[in-house]
């Protein structure tokens, strides 16, 4: 875990770049800093040296401050690093916990005029679980509340892919700089069976990918390093030995129900973005266009081994086993058990869960983005 020395400065450092912030335009910036102390970004040395270089680069951009901003009251009481607003998770479910306290202590002034109404800013410093955490509480929070809320979703963790910036210096910029504050849909889950609903913000999926995620997970602290790239090769040897590809239903309908693609084939993967120009695993570039719904055939193994590449790098767009479109509902039913995953969490559905949903919400969390998409190389 890292040392309490390295969340102070880190703490610090941020504190002090979100005091040159124009992001409130006048009103009172509340600011919580939810750090996952486990996360790559923080216990890697060479990563964290990186990363206070950029935290020391971006204090140097900064002028004269430009509003004097007060943490939060609930980071405090929730036992954060004094007067930086700095919260370290404790195991997992902390970061939700913690917004839900932040959301709490938003409803006590929302009876304030607009102008006056403290406006709430949640760094997420870990990986795509502290992100997921932080954006599923603010979705199940009250529509009144979240528009006194932002987020921005540091690079801090191993996988990064829910992050607003692949890069550390880029995501600090959003703060200094006026950048945009986006609403993002969510994408959710349902299950004919009441199972769930399940969310996600970046890629929802059900196949293979799931089962790579799902023993990622499993044997995350046992194996060395990040060991997403040796499940990714074993699913390619062995996932449809442990689970059967068996035919899976997909009808695909778009934002007005019109139906754009219906689907009986055996499927390794179908997997869902909140947007085209998605990644997951550390930028296995899974939907690398501006469409947003990819499924993957089923195919002998030595194509498998030969695409395998190809379907990390994005290059697939171009293959006959895969298939692109653009949908913003796409219900499914699959022949056997199969796994899904929501940002890094999974769920197994079976039999009486089909058929499954897997649908856009409308625009709903408000985050800090740049115009400036993350595209693959």
């Amino acid at each position: 875990m890292v040392s309490i020395e390295v969340l102070e400065e880190f703490g610090s450092l941020l504190s002090e770049i979100c005091r040159h912030s124009p992001l409130a335009s006048g009103r009172p910036l509340l600011r919580t800093i939810i750090i996952n102390p486990m996360a790559g970004g923080f216990t890697i040395r060479s990563r964290w040296t990186k990363h206070y270089a950029m935290l020391k680069a971006c204090v140097g951009k900064t002028g004269s401050p430009r509003d004097s901003s007060n943490p939060s009251q609930t980071a405090l009481a929730e036992g954060g690093l004094g007067s930086l607003a700095v919260i370290p998770t404790r195991a997992r479910g902390h970061a939700s916990e913690i917004t839900d306290a932040l959301i709490k202590e938003a409803s006590g002034t929302a009876g304030m005029p607009e102008g006056k109404r403290p406006f709430h800013l949640i760094i997420a410093a870990g990986g795509d679980g502290t992100s997921l955490e932080v954006m599923t509480s603010l979705y199940h929070a009250p529509a009144e509340l979240r528009r006194d809320f932002a987020v921005l979703r540091l690079p801090m963790g191993t996988g990064n892919d829910g992050a607003d910036a692949w890069d550390l210096d880029k995501a600090l910029d959003l703060i200094i700089f006026k950048s945009e504050l986006r609403e993002q849909r969510a994408l959710r889950l349902t299950t004919a069976s009441g199972k769930g609903p399940f969310l996600a913000f970046n890629i929802l999926s059900v196949g293979a990918d799931a089962f790579v995620t799902h023993m990622t997970n499993k044997m995350k602290g046992k194996l060395p390093g990040d060991s997403y790239k040796l499940w990714v090769d074993v699913a390619s040897l062995l996932y449809d030995r442990i689970y059967k590809v068996g035919l899976m239903d997909v009808r695909a309908t778009d934002g007005n129900g019109k139906e754009v693609m219906v689907l009986k084939e055996k499927l390794l993967l179908l997997a869902v973005g909140e947007s085209g120009r998605r990644s997951y695993g550390s930028r296995n570039w899974i939907i690398p266009d501006e469409r947003n719904v990819c499924a993957i055939k089923q195919m002998p193994l030595f194509k498998k081994l030969s695409l395998k590449g190809d379907f990390a790098t994005g290059r697939h767009v171009n293959k006959s086993e895969a298939i692109l479109w653009n949908a913003d509902r796409v219900v499914f039913s699959a022949q056997y058990p199969i796994l899904a995953q929501m940002d890094g969490e999974t769920v197994l559905l079976e039999g009486n869960d089909f058929p499954a949903v897997i649908e856009l919400t409308g625009p709903v969390i408000p985050v800090l983005k740049n115009n400036v998409p993350k595209t693959f190389p």
